[in-house]
């Protein structure tokens, strides 16, 4: 679980696109563009495989045990990393969470 100031992620939260966000993927790397606020977010290969998982997983903790047998990276690493873009593009209305 991560806390931050505006909210509290939980493994067990399940992310999806808004409707006003749009993803544009070009060669392996993302832009993610909401179109009410003009935010937008570049993403690498990594990145963009993350938020796929993501957001076609039933939770961020089913993204997890996907992506931990895809990369050779420690558990606790890829947990951070995870919740941190979540985090990070939940804060810039990219992503929403929902609980299952």
């Amino acid at each position: 679980m991560l806390k931050c100031a505006a909210m509290i992620i939980s493994f067990s939260d399940r992310v999806k696109v808004p409707d006003d966000v749009l993803i544009s993927n070009l060669q392996g790397e993302s832009v993610i563009l909401n179109l009410d606020s003009e935010r937008y977010f570049g993403l690498d290969d990594v990145g963009t495989r993350f938020l796929s998982v993501l957001t076609t997983s039933d939770s961020i903790e089913a993204a997890y045990n996907t992506l931990i047998t895809e990369y050779n990276v420690d558990g606790a690493v890829l947990r951070n990393d995870l919740l941190a873009l979540v985090e990070n593009l939940v804060s810039q209305g990219l992503l929403i969470r929902t609980n299952p």
